[in-house]
């Protein structure tokens, strides 16, 4: 059973996620957040396994709290801590891409309907990625035109080969089951290259693992 924080600055909303949660088999709310500072406390107190973030909110915004929420939990949890879902009006290149950056594993805009939510908490809550298609199609389109170049990440040298070309299949947005059955290697096997990967170049998730091999251009061509 996935536990969840809403954080959001308008009641309304945040009133309305949580009734939708509660009343959903599987699901435990454990807290509500209004601001980010407050997000990033109680993500800390009730160590929630994900945590639906707004990001325009007074003060701490929902890019600064993801940050420090992500951050905490590398520190403080063998499993990486809480997953921050990105529930959003906004759904803009920026966005997106800073969302990422700073470990945002998925990005949802507020029109998705609840049975998507649902799926999209149960996605990241099991370690996988989640975008909307509107939001998926902008991270293409911003790695599709020109963009000047970016220095190569220092830890990509650390890589082995293997480690360097699952890196590669993750950002061209592969699952694990995807990558095993492409290299021809048991799940557990691929999880363990992307564990390492993501240890040796400092990730705190897959997402932030995608925008680098976008950038650093190490992404596979698939067929």
């Amino acid at each position: 059973m996935p536990s969840v924080l809403v954080v959001d600055d308008q009641f309304l909303i945040r009133s309305g996620l949580t009734a939708l949660l509660t009343a959903a088999p599987g699901f435990e709310v454990v807290g509500e957040a209004e601001h980010g500072e407050e997000a990033v406390r109680l993500a800390a107190e009730k160590r929630p396994d994900v945590v639906l973030m707004d990001i325009r909110m007074p003060g701490t915004d929902g890019i600064a709290a993801t940050e420090r929420i992500v951050a905490a939990g590398r520190e403080d949890s063998a499993d990486g801590g809480p997953k921050v879902l990105v529930l959003t009006t906004f759904d803009s290149d920026e966005y997106v891409l800073r969302a990422l950056r700073v470990g945002a594993a998925g990005f949802l805009v507020k029109d998705t309907p609840p049975d998507r939510l649902l799926a999209a908490i149960a996605t990241v809550h099991a370690g996988e990625m989640l975008f909307s298609p509107r939001a998926l199609r902008g991270l293409i389109d911003a790695y599709t035109v020109p963009v000047p170049a970016r220095p190569a990440h220092p830890g990509l040298d650390t890589l082995t080969p293997r480690e360097r070309e699952v890196l590669g299949l993750v950002g061209a947005g592969l699952s694990n089951a995807d990558i095993a059955v492409r290299l021809v290697l048991s799940a557990a096997t691929v999880k363990t290259h992307v564990h390492r990967c993501m240890s040796k170049l400092a990730l705190a998730s897959r997402a932030q693992a995608v925008v680098l091999a976008h950038e650093c251009g190490i992404v596979a061509r698939m067929p």
